[in-house]
């Protein structure tokens, strides 16, 4: 069992787009990510928001991200 720590979402955010999601569209602050052979992903947070370890935990189911992925990261935008 990985551990999750809770995370600005501002950081899961820069942690998706590194490993390997793209920004298809946006609007608001609903970012839909992209990222070849895998379903869209919804990224429906604000940058200051902060994302606890269960939901990191069903973020990762749907997009593969691995708690190293958080680690030291630069910090990047959906804008909201």
């Amino acid at each position: 069992m990985n551990y999750w720590p809770s995370t600005k979402a501002k950081r899961v955010f820069a942690a998706l787009i590194r490993t390997g999601w793209t920004l298809k569209r946006k609007s608001g602050s609903h970012c839909i990510l992209s990222k070849p052979g895998l379903p869209d992903c919804v990224f429906a947070f604000h940058d200051s928001e902060e994302i606890g370890p269960k939901m990191l935990s069903r973020i990762a189911k749907s997009t593969g991200l691995k708690p190293e992925d958080l680690q030291a990261v630069s910090i990047g935008s959906c804008g909201g």
